[in-house]
């Protein structure tokens, strides 16, 4: 099970990281409310990840899935630049998640 909360806790953390940037600085309500929440259920669930797994192995496979989603959508929602070096450097950090998933317990 705490897989699957770490799993969800990531994706939470894609929420808030993109909702950041449609909240424009916190000035708008709705976006900056859903950040807020996103942030606190992501936070929430690792708490309850954390309580079987270890703490680095948690937190890189956290940060991990947040970085590449967040990249990811990045590219489909605001343009951003997918040069082959970058989207390479990506792959690296996926195959960490996985290397860190295949040796934890």
């Amino acid at each position: 099970m705490a897989w699957i909360y770490l799993f969800a806790a990531g994706l939470f953390e894609i929420g808030w990281a993109i909702g950041l940037k449609y909240t424009q600085g916190f000035s708008r309500l709705v976006p900056t409310v859903l950040t807020l929440a996103s942030m606190a259920v992501s936070l929430g669930l690792l708490g309850l990840a954390l309580k079987t797994l270890p703490l680095g192995t948690a937190y890189a496979i956290w940060t991990g899935i947040g970085t590449v989603g967040t990249v990811v959508l990045g590219i489909v929602l605001f343009a951003e630049p997918t040069e082959a070096f970058r989207l390479a450097c990506i792959g690296l950090i996926v195959a960490g998640i996985v290397g860190l998933k295949i040796v934890s317990p």
